[in-house]
């Protein structure tokens, strides 16, 4: 038997098509939520929801269909799988996978980092699971998707979240305060500052390292109101994890 005959005995096109509509749907549902949890200042947002989304809609369709070929057309038992659970260590696996998850989320301060890796790994545990099942067609179509959401999100999160988190490092020359406009700036707006170190240097110069999370044109504004200060000797502004 090939390839496109073992998986057209499986499952139809049209049927394929349904999976794969699914797990669309999931990811644009996680996506809303993801949206609502980073306009709230959230650690979970955008990338982290559609994975997770996508990867329960994934281990549901193995749940459901991932055992049919236990059985043949007329519904008898193949020889050496009665009295058999298959469904004992995938569910297994899909709790235990969460510990290995958690060992990657770290809290620093105030925040946290890791969320989507472990979303991450979740998912790739339900990939498997589908692999081992014989659905090749869905696992390989669920990897495209992932790989594309860590891919392409990654490379415009500050596009695809209302709000990101950077990074600030400024030099404030000696005896001056820390910059009155920037901090009206994050009165004004209720920037959620996330961390904040002070560091006094050999030549008397103050280094702030502040860790935001707002808009990103509040973040281009409160680097202009660095530039702009006179005491302000340098600016660096690095996006977040």
């Amino acid at each position: 038997m090939t390839l496109t005959a073992y998986l057209n005995s499986q499952f139809s096109i049209l049927q394929e098509a349904d999976f794969f509509f699914r797990i669309l749907l999931a990811c644009l549902c996680g996506a809303c939520i993801g949206i609502e949890r980073s306009r709230r200042f959230k650690e979970a947002g955008i990338r982290t929801h559609v994975i997770v989304c996508c990867a329960a809609a994934l281990l549901m369709i193995v749940s459901k269909y991932g055992f049919a070929d236990l059985t043949d057309a007329t519904g008898a038992v193949f020889n050496g799988t009665r009295g058999a659970d298959p469904a004992r260590v995938a569910a297994q696996v899909v709790s235990g996978i969460s510990f290995l998850g958690a060992g990657v989320i770290f809290k620093h301060g105030n925040t946290i980092k890791g969320l989507t890796t472990a979303a991450g790994i979740w998912a790739t545990a339900g990939i498997g699971l589908a692999i081992g099942a014989g659905m090749l067609v869905i696992g390989i179509f669920t990897t495209g998707v992932v790989a594309a959401l860590q891919i392409l999100m990654h490379r415009v999160v500050a596009r695809a979240e209302p709000n990101q988190t950077s990074h600030l490092q400024f030099t404030v020359a000696g005896g001056s305060a820390f910059p009155a406009h920037f901090a009206s700036l994050i009165h004004e707006h209720r920037v959620q500052l996330l961390d904040s170190t002070a560091t006094r240097e050999d030549d008397g110069c103050v280094c702030y390292t502040v860790t935001v999370r707002a808009p990103r044109d509040v973040i281009l504004r409160g680097m202009q109101a660095l530039f702009e200060a006179e005491d302000v000797r340098s600016v660096n502004c690095q996006p977040g994890d």
